[in-house]
């Protein structure tokens, strides 16, 4: 899934201050009709109320390969490529929906790979799994990751649903609401990512480009507290921008999109 990296340089927790309000960075952009702040750098609470005890209720004929969520629709051929920073380098971040396919719990899911490159060459290439039950709910159900750093190859983060106890979870629901909480992900002590809906209707510029009916959510994992995310979506694109709120200092922001075949 596709993440900003963990900045764990030392000099304290920066706060993006500008992310959070929605009012400046890549062109700024102002908060619509029912928005609401992404997290000024508080220590998130988010709740996803099941005490720790989470194993959804899954049927593999409740889900289809077609997503086509309006905040994440992956249609076969798609292509999203994103300019950030991490860490002070420049990254750049090429997503792309593919036409395979695999089983995952007795799923078929939906294959995207998630190449991040630096001066050109690969640092990081993953393929994502992912799936949309009959509700229209977006469903993450695994990767496979290997992260480069010279002749070093690291799989560490690589996770599937119904191994060793991993299960499924959602990336986008189908009716994003405020407040709503949810599990991304799960295996314990590996793979614990949140989100929380923040706002629904947000309006934010990027690259030059203004976008309305953002649904905007702040996302962080209990294995790392201080670390807090914002991601901004727009209907029919998905992924606009992402950005650090509180334990780094990094942004991803969408410079181009290829429509695939629906």
């Amino acid at each position: 899934m596709t993440t900003l990296k963990a900045q764990r340089a030392a000099g304290g927790l920066a706060v993006l201050l500008a992310l959070a309000t929605g009012a400046a960075a890549c062109g700024g952009g102002g908060g619509g009709g029912g928005s609401t702040e992404a997290g000024a750098g508080a220590k998130p609470a988010i709740d996803v109320g099941d005490g720790g005890h989470y194993k959804p209720a899954i049927d593999p004929a409740d889900f289809t390969t077609t997503i086509d969520n309006p905040y994440m629709p992956f249609a076969p051929g798609s292509v999203w490529e994103y300019v950030g920073k991490a860490d002070g380098t420049t990254e750049h971040n090429r997503v792309e929906v593919t036409d395979k396919h695999r089983t995952v719990m007795g799923i078929p899911v939906v294959v995207v790979r998630d190449t991040v490159r630096v001066k050109g060459e690969i640092t990081e290439d993953t393929y994502d799994w992912y799936a949309q039950d009959k509700e229209g709910n977006v469903w993450y159900l695994g990767e496979d990751t290997k992260e480069y750093d010279g002749d070093k190859v690291s799989t560490k983060g690589s996770w599937e649903a119904g191994v060793d106890g991993a299960q499924p979870g959602i990336v986008m629901p189908a009716q994003p609401r405020i407040g709503h909480a949810y599990r991304q992900e799960y295996l314990k002590g590996e793979a614990e990512d949140l989100a929380e809906i923040t706002a629904v209707n947000d309006s934010r510029t990027v690259d030059g480009k203004p976008y309305d009916k953002v649904v905007v959510t702040k996302e962080w994992t209990p294995l790392d507290a201080k670390i807090v995310e914002a991601k901004w979506y727009a209907p029919g694109l998905g992924v606009i921008e992402e950005g650090t709120l509180t334990g780094g200092n990094e942004t991803s922001t969408l410079v181009s999109y290829t429509p695939g075949q629906a």
